[in-house]
């Protein structure tokens, strides 16, 4: 499992970070903290490349090491990176430059060997997307910031799941709003609300709805199968059975005190351009983090 959580601000990402560090040990992953920046200019682009791999020479930081930074500062807090490399602080000087857009820096961690810091420079979601299709990260964490529709785009063009980290408050007390139907997705999207509410502790509300009167025979099974499955694992977990325009239901119920987790649309990319899908409605119009399960 690999993990990919985007940053963009010590200011702002603070509970995506949060959050991501969570989901992270949840599921033992392979963990990557990206930060995105402006696109280096030509000019500093030469100075990068007069060294590839240390940056003990360089007499300036360039834009965003200050964000990495302060990620390596949470992570030696929680105890995520072995005790060695935290005494020994932030390593700046050994960021690798891949390339004029991606630096890297090697971590080992606590819950898994494999913890790396990126600093990228370019468009954010050409540069996500990027990073997502070259390392293969099965899930990538995003803020829910509302300056650009930068989940939408993601959910549509990236093949991992994602886990839009939306109006989260540390204090405030969760529950999971599980979305469950007879699709393909729902399946892997109990498997991620059974390792979410570990990692949480929290309870499950498995919400399957009815859009033409009568509940299918095939959602309800799925649902008590869910149910089933997730009092095996240890988790409380109750069906909710309602009625009405999907999107808006779940949005309705989850109010602001829920974690969403429902799986991806099956319909295609034409359908979802001119229709929309499930998904992309409740991520828009929801007040709360939400985690669409590909």
């Amino acid at each position: 499992m690999k993990i990919l959580i985007a940053i963009g601000s010590k200011e702002y990402s603070k509970s995506t970070l949060q959050v991501g560090i969570r989901v992270a040990k949840a599921f033992n992953a392979s963990t990557t903290i990206v930060d995105v920046g402006e696109k280096v200019s030509e000019f500093s682009s030469k100075l990068v490349g007069l060294t590839q791999e240390r940056m003990e020479s360089w007499d300036f930081d360039r834009p965003g090491i200050d964000v990495l930074e302060w990620a390596f500062s949470y992570l030696a807090k929680k105890k995520f990176i072995e005790p060695k490399q935290i005494q020994s602080g932030f390593p700046k000087n050994t960021l690798v430059e891949k390339n004029s857009r991606r630096s890297e820096v090697f971590l080992k961690g606590t819950v898994s060997d494999q913890v790396n810091l990126i600093l990228r420079s370019g468009d954010i979601i050409e540069e996500l997307r990027d990073e997502v299709q070259s390392e293969f990260y099965n899930v990538t964490i995003i803020g829910g910031s509302g300056k650009r529709d930068m989940a939408h785009d993601l959910v549509q063009y990236i093949d991992s799941s994602i886990f839009v980290v939306k109006n989260f408050t540390s204090n405030q007390k969760y529950r999971i709003l599980c979305a469950v139907d007879d699709s393909p997705k729902t399946r892997k999207a109990v498997k991620y609300t059974v390792r979410i509410a570990q990692a949480f502790n929290i309870g499950v509300d498995i919400l399957t709805i009815s859009n033409k009167g009568e509940l299918k025979p095939s959602s309800k099974l799925a649902a008590e199968q869910a149910e089933k499955f997730m009092r095996r694992c240890g988790i409380e977990a109750k069906n909710l059975y309602d009625e009405g325009e999907p999107s808006k239901k779940i949005v309705e119920i989850a109010g602001n005190n829920n974690i969403i987790i429902m799986g991806a649309s099956t319909q295609s990319p034409i359908a979802k351009y001119f229709r929309g899908s499930k998904p992309l409605k409740v991520m828009k119009n929801c007040d709360c983090p939400v985690l669409i399960v590909k």
